[in-house]
């Protein structure tokens, strides 16, 4: 029987399902519940920071749900949530998550920490497609984390996340890297970026982690599952 991971995610996000069922090995199936965000347009930079928190209030109503499949982790796909919670109040989050669903609860923000610990990196580079007040929460987040985070930048002229391009991902990865970053981090499950991690890391010589790639890799770790996938970066290529 194939192992089952449950996902959280906004509800407006179209981009983690068919990134994920794109990247998963065939040894598992993925079970996906949808967090309600509350009043506002999903993805829309206006009312972002209000939103994020929100989405933890439907955990109690969402997580059973998911648990009814019996998956052997559940991992939250959404990195700027952590940036809002902060680090040091995300291990609380952890624990209600893991008593809601019945099994071990991860977050993608916590996936991330864990690959670069594996992938032996502590100065990073940090693209987001962000506001600049959500930036900078996940540039805090990550030196709180213990990160040296060298370089941050922003996509410009995003009016809403959801309808972002791998085309625009690639340009803004390209655009932030610099010598000094032993990886690069695009970090929102948002933004699609699967296509493009294998060519960034060709072009950069080093390793490129999304929160897709991070939450997928520590899932099937958490899950006692042993499979690799290549074409996605050396961290799922293990």
């Amino acid at each position: 029987m194939a192992t089952r991971i449950g996902v959280l995610v906004p509800a407006g996000n179209p981009t983690v399902e068919p990134e994920l069922y794109r990247m998963a090995p065939a040894s598992v199936t993925l079970h996906f519940a949808r967090l309600d965000g509350g009043e506002g347009t999903p993805g829309a930079p206006v009312g972002m920071e209000q939103r994020l928190l929100v989405y933890l209030d439907s955990l109690p109503a969402v997580l059973p749900t998911l648990a009814a499949v019996q998956p052997a982790v559940v991992v939250l796909a959404h990195t700027s949530v952590s940036y809002a919670l902060g680090y040091a109040q995300e291990p609380a989050l952890v624990v209600r998550m893991t008593k809601l669903a019945g099994c071990p609860g991860i977050t993608a923000s916590r996936a991330i920490l864990a690959a670069f610990a594996q992938l032996g990196v502590r100065r990073i580079a940090l693209a987001t497609p962000y506001s600049e007040a959500i930036e900078t929460l996940g540039a805090g987040y990550w030196k709180a984390a213990g990160l040296d985070v060298v370089a941050h930048r922003r996509l410009e002229g995003v009016t809403n996340i959801y309808d972002e391009t791998e085309a625009r991902a690639y340009e803004l990865g390209r655009s932030i890297d610099m010598r000094e970053a032993e990886a690069l981090l695009i970090s929102g499950t948002g933004l699609p970026t699967a296509g493009i991690i294998q060519r960034l890391e060709n072009e950069l010589g080093k390793p490129v982690v999304t929160g897709q790639t991070a939450a997928l890799w520590h899932a099937l770790r958490v899950a006692g599952v042993d499979a690799r996938v290549s074409g996605y970066g050396r961290l799922l290529a293990g």
